[in-house]
């Protein structure tokens, strides 16, 4: 698809501007058909952003009813990403840092490693190597688009 069409389908877009319609109020959405079209301008997040969208996509809201329910009071949780020191893996700690890792990954999604010996300027320049790409022309980028997990690389 040209820029055009890929503008054409962002904007169409529907925007969840109120939590009733987030909550799926409206019995004509049809999610998988606006995911299915946002797949198919391999633009990613980033072509949402060039084409101007000023309001999230309904496809990007979790509705209020699919979100995990706490009733203890949040005024005064603090959250704290889960950092995994890799100090003494050379001694054989692996397994246990491997358990570390499967708990963060599987609670948060993420986590901070320290002690892992990667030089700072490393760190920054994959970091710089991740705006690179994403500031490439969508036309470059739409090479690597995919949700397929059996590809090593995937960009959406």
């Amino acid at each position: 698809p040209n820029t055009r069409e890929v503008t054409t389908v962002i904007t169409e877009m529907e925007v969840a501007p109120n939590a009733a319609e987030v909550a799926g109020n409206r019995s004509d959405y049809d999610r998988a058909k606006e995911v299915k079209e946002f797949d198919e301008t391999k633009a990613g997040v980033k072509g949402l952003l060039d084409s101007g969208v000023v309001n999230i996509p309904r496809i990007f809201v979790h509705p209020p009813e699919n979100l995990q329910k706490d009733s203890s009071d949040t005024s005064s949780v603090h959250f704290q990403v889960p950092v995994i020191d890799l100090e003494g893996s050379a001694s054989g700690r692996w397994k246990e840092i491997a358990n570390e890792i499967c708990k963060a990954a599987e609670t948060w999604g993420f986590f901070q490693m320290v002690n892992h010996g990667i030089p700072v300027s490393v760190i920054e320049e994959m970091i710089e190597g991740v705006r690179r790409f994403h500031e490439q022309s969508k036309e470059v980028k739409m090479e690597w688009y995919s949700r397929d997990p059996q590809q090593r690389v995937r960009y959406y």
